[in-house]
């Protein structure tokens, strides 16, 4: 009794800022014990949005705060900028082999029946990550630690990315913290879904087409620039 008692005290006296830190660390833990079959995209958008939207929208629901849900003129504005300012590197890496040899990661066809459906799933996905890395572990504690919640999640994010084309690696610290730094200023996680969602879908999209780039210029531009991919 004494040491569920002390617990409980030690948890009540949390910061909203720790409670969400420590949240955030066991739905990490908790997303890499769940496994899901690499083939099963369902089973897969309903782990996310149970570990990454129920807990988390939870947590917020019940102390008051908004994990950035939220849109406005300058949102929108911030959307649409953020979409244009990637769509360049979807339709660029889309031409690579390493990241068509990648994708889809969950097996689709060209054909709409198929496609469609695959990417509303893609897209829940997203949604269950945004509303994680860029809604709890950003946007949800910025009022508490300003642009310092930029740089919480990157490491969690860029480790989330083992095992992706090592481009995708690379990139994805430095993507973690642009988007997140457009989310903070929008106080909304909406760029950062639509940005990494539609561009998500329409990489799927691009590789199960013929390259829009010879294969062999861009490599040529990754190595020129000493890039790994």
């Amino acid at each position: 009794m004494f040491g569920h008692r002390t617990l409980r005290d030690s948890l009540a006296r949390l910061t909203w800022v720790q409670r969400s830190l420590l949240v955030g660390f066991l739905l990490t833990v908790l997303w890499g014990v769940w496994t899901v079959p690499s083939s099963d995209l369902t089973y897969r958008v309903v782990r996310d949005l149970i570990v990454f939207v129920v807990f988390p929208g939870t947590l917020a629901i019940t102390h008051g705060r908004s994990l950035g849900w939220r849109v406005d003129r300058t949102v929108l504005r911030n959307t649409a900028l953020l979409a244009l300012f990637v769509l360049p590197f979807y339709l660029v890496g889309s031409s690579l082999p390493s990241v068509r040899a990648y994708y889809p990661m969950w097996g689709t066809t060209a054909a709409l029946g198929d496609f469609l459906p695959h990417a509303l799933k893609q897209l829940l996905v997203v949604i269950a990550a945004e509303t994680y890395y860029r809604g709890l572990l950003c946007v949800g504690v910025s009022d508490e630690l300003g642009f310092k919640s930029v740089f919480i999640s990157p490491l969690v994010y860029a480790f989330h990315h083992i095992g992706k084309p090592p481009i995708e690696l690379l990139l994805s610290g430095p993507t973690d913290v642009l988007f997140g730094a457009v989310d903070y200023e929008s106080d909304s996680i909406l760029p950062s879904v639509v940005a990494h969602g539609i561009g998500l879908c329409l990489l799927d999209w691009l590789v199960l087409h013929d390259p829009l780039l010879p294969p062999e210029r861009v490599v040529g531009w990754f190595r020129w620039l000493q890039i790994p991919l």
